[in-house]
């Protein structure tokens, strides 16, 4: 499937967060986080966790999953709504 399209993204549609941590499909946990909108969820991923825990999370909107490097593109784009923190 095809990264997200940032011209048709919607940044205000709610998201859920999914974080794994451990190593391998056995040896972690998943935790979800619920955000009002996919702007806010971007956000978090991004501005606050650590890079190195990003292979592990993904974004949920919809029926769509996004991975970090989608999660990334989007928090790019020139489209993204909310103001920053600085460069990631």
């Amino acid at each position: 499937m095809p990264g997200p399209s940032h011209e048709r993204f919607d940044y205000a549609a709610p998201a859920g967060v999914f974080t794994r941590s451990g190593h391998g499909r056995r040896g972690g946990s998943a935790k979800y986080r619920r955000f009002n909108s996919a702007a806010e969820a971007i956000r978090y991923v991004i501005e606050e966790l650590p890079q190195p825990l990003w292979p592990g999370i993904s974004v949920e909107i919809d029926d769509r999953t996004l991975d970090h490097r989608e999660i990334l593109e989007l928090y790019k784009s020139r489209k993204y709504p909310l103001e920053r923190s600085g460069t990631p």
